[in-house]
């Protein structure tokens, strides 16, 4: 078989053949396929490898270099008329080109080629795209939505066992690059969906949760939504689950932020907005998800205490979101205690709300007395600053005006106008200073038939025992 018993031996011979296939992408593809068919003997005889090592090179060789076509519809022949081609005009080469050629591969085989182009320096996102479309085809579970609602599973022959797409779906977590951004946040949060439904290992759980933590701010609430899939749950949704993703995201800000606490170059001034615009998307994020959440009539106080007050106050540049979600709550659990609806209202700072919240809020009989009165004071508040502004610029306009002596007749019409609108708002404000003294004297009023009407009961209660005891000592009259 060797060359010591004559030239072009078989040896010689395979050598030859094999490098002709390695030359080949569509040859080195169906090599490697068949090789897992006498896996052993091909392993001893390193095809395998030299097989999985042509695939990686040629993956991560940039696909302009190699110029090879990619026609449409998979037709690669071309009709030539008087040296003319007119059959299908190639189609320009995309990173994605090998995702598919390589997906027939069987998850071991695949798992070494991906280690191999990832050595070979091919790019994270790269990576990422080929193990994402590969999960989207093994593992039909990735193809349903992240509501109740039933979605067909994805188009394939035959449907994998759940353990095999178990097995799948936790190898292709510990695969996918690590560097925050590379992959799509709501391809994590499909994955931790899946893993739940199939019941994947607790490290690979915790796994996606913090992936999905360290990029929170990229998410959207549809896909936060995750069902609750346990026997012995109380709401509809996992909310310790967004719980533990939202704690990650924060304990992440807080190093981030600990790390650099003195901002003085210009990179350093970019990276701290940055992450204040990142912790305020989350911050909506939290709030569009706790009124998403809040008509569960399962979903415990403490529980959405706890959820709204992990944000900053700073994050909240506007208190409208948790207001909404405030709102809801109250309406949905009507059972709450006054301190309880005293507490949750303390979450939301009635400063920040704008107009047509702080509007809602003054004739919302859901919140405490106490609130209503705090919001209109500080609509008050709001319209004196504005009165003061207003007044600020009518004297630098006289003052003006005075100084220059020159005051023609549309001037002095737009002042004129301008000191109507102040008269309006001076009224404005006075019928809202008589609303909140009104409100406030109703309030005292209340407190004191209150306390009246206990002083009563207690002397009710003290003097009824001894007018029992003088009916019984009473005389009786035949």
């Amino acid at each position: 078989m060797t060359n010591e018993y004559g030239e072009e031996n078989l040896v010689s011979q395979s050598e030859s053949f094999l490098n002709d296939v390695f030359s080949n992408w569509t040859d080195t593809i169906k090599a490697l396929e068949t090789c897992e068919e006498v896996l052993s003997y091909a392993e001893e005889l390193h095809i395998v490898s030299r097989c999985i090592n042509s695939l990686a090179m040629k993956s991560c060789s940039d696909s302009k270099l190699l110029n090879w076509p990619v026609m449409e519809n998979g037709n690669d022949n071309a009709d030539v008329w008087n040296g003319i081609s007119t059959g299908t005009k190639p189609m320009p080469m995309t990173d994605d080109w090998w995702y598919e050629d390589v997906s027939f591969l069987s998850l071991p085989l695949y798992k070494r080629l991906i280690q191999a182009v990832d050595a070979g320096g091919m790019r994270p996102e790269n990576i990422s795209g080929a193990l994402v479309f590969y999960a989207k085809k093994y593992v039909p579970l990735m193809n349903r939505q992240s509501s109740f609602k039933d979605v067909t599973h994805a188009k394939s022959g035959s449907t994998p066992s759940e353990a095999d797409q178990r097995a799948l779906l936790e190898e292709i977590v510990e695969l996918l690059p690590k560097q925050k951004g590379v992959t799509e946040t709501r391809f994590f949060l499909r994955l931790l969906r899946t893993a739940m439904m199939l019941q994947a290992s607790p490290s690979c759980r915790v796994n996606l949760e913090g992936r999905v933590g360290l990029q929170l701010d990229q998410a959207i609430l549809d896909d936060l939504l995750i069902p609750n899939m346990g026997y012995t749950v109380e709401t509809l949704y996992d909310i310790d689950c967004f719980q533990r993703i939202l704690d990650h995201f924060l304990l992440i800000d807080q190093a981030s932020a600990a790390a650099s606490p003195c901002i003085m170059e210009e990179n350093q001034l970019i990276e701290g907005s940055q992450s204040l615009a990142s912790i305020t998307r989350v911050a909506n994020l939290v709030d569009s998800y706790l009124a998403e959440v809040a008509p569960d009539v399962n979903f415990k106080f403490p529980k959405f205490q706890t959820l709204a007050s992990a944000i900053p106050e700073y994050a909240r540049p506007v208190s409208d979101g948790i207001y909404r979600a405030i709102d809801i709550y109250l309406k949905a659990h009507p059972w709450l205690t006054d301190i309880e609806k005293e507490q949750i209202c303390r979450l939301m700072n009635c400063q920040k709300l704008s107009l047509e919240a702080s509007t809602h809020a003054a004739q919302n009989e859901r919140l405490p007395l106490r609130v209503i009165v705090q919001v209109l004071f500080f609509e008050q508040l709001r319209l004196r600053t504005s009165i003061s502004g207003w007044f600020f610029v009518s004297e630098n306009l006289e003052n003006s005006q005075n100084l220059s002596g020159e005051i023609g007749e549309r001037e002095g019409n737009a002042a004129r106008g301008r000191g109507r609108s102040v008269e309006d708002m001076r009224e404005r404000v006075s019928e809202l200073e008589k609303e909140c003294n009104n409100m406030k004297e109703e309030f005292q009023k209340m407190v004191k038939t209150k306390r009246r009407w206990n002083i009563f009961c207690r002397r009710r209660s003290q003097c009824k025992p001894s007018e029992d005891a003088a009916c019984h000592t009473a005389p009786k009259i035949h």
